[in-house]
């Protein structure tokens, strides 16, 4: 297939392959030789400089095109919780495009990793170019060190910035199977990350994070899922249960795919 990450360094993954990893949430921490190099340079004026929306260079598995589902819904509403039972039950990887974007921030050197806690601290999106490489690089790593080619992308896309990004880059090299939309009111899931992050340790599960990202969900996400309910490919959950309730539904929509 057609070539996935970094133009300019067509070899990048290659070179910092060195273990398998299990069908399961990947971050950056796993692949700590990550190039910064993959991703664009940072500009004191806009904070990023403007380049391809997602910089491509490596090869997707020879299996056919990587199968994937958006996961998407408000801060709280237990996406991440229903990503790790379908991983288990159904043998998908999950790729948290926020656990990227925090391990990447974290990571000693990273160039970018005030501009994303500048962003995650006030509820912003970051820049789409990051996102896109930290999730290739994702995606690539798993097909070639464990042939698993069914992902869950936790997060992603979160506006239209995001979603003109993948599209451009993507959409012919993957078979998007649908969006699973986790529905939840504001107050649950405002009561949910306060709870999570008594012991989360996350910057962003506060009362004041958490109203800005509720704010940016309902400005910019929102308008996502309609996007694609118009194509008929989102599957709606009410996450207001318990998760092992919600699960009960989720194993139905998994379980009709092929």
């Amino acid at each position: 297939m057609t070539s996935v990450i970094a133009r300019s360094a067509k070899s990048v993954l290659h070179h910092h392959i060195k273990h398998g990893l299990p069908a399961t949430r990947i971050g950056v921490k796993q692949y700590a030789n990550f190039r910064p190099s993959v991703l664009p340079q940072a500009s004191s004026v806009t904070g990023i400089r403007s380049v391809p929306a997602c910089p491509f260079g490596t090869k997707f598995s020879v299996m056919g095109k990587p199968k994937v589902v958006f996961v998407l819904g408000p801060p709280g509403s237990g996406k991440g919780t229903q990503c790790e039972k379908i991983v288990k039950e159904f043998g998908y990887t999950h790729l948290s495009a926020g656990d990227l974007l925090r391990e990447e921030r974290n990571r000693e050197g990273s160039e970018y990793g005030a501009l994303i806690e500048d962003n995650i601290k006030n509820g912003r999106i970051v820049p789409v170019e990051i996102t896109c490489a930290l999730l290739e690089n994702a995606m690539n790593k798993t097909i070639q060190a464990t042939g698993n080619d069914r992902f869950l992308i936790d997060g992603f896309p979160r506006n239209e910035d995001n979603l003109q990004g993948w599209t451009n880059k993507m959409a012919d090299k993957v078979e998007q199977q649908f969006v699973l939309f986790f529905e939840c009111s504001e107050q649950q899931c405002t009561e949910r990350c306060l709870k999570r992050g008594e012991s989360s340790g996350r910057s962003d599960d506060n009362a004041e994070s958490l109203k800005k990202r509720f704010n940016t969900y309902i400005n910019d996400t929102v308008a996502i899922i309609k996007h694609y309910e118009a194509l008929q490919l989102v599957k709606k959950i009410d996450a207001s249960a318990g998760p092992d309730a919600v699960f009960e539904h989720v194993k139905t929509l998994f379980g009709e795919q092929k």
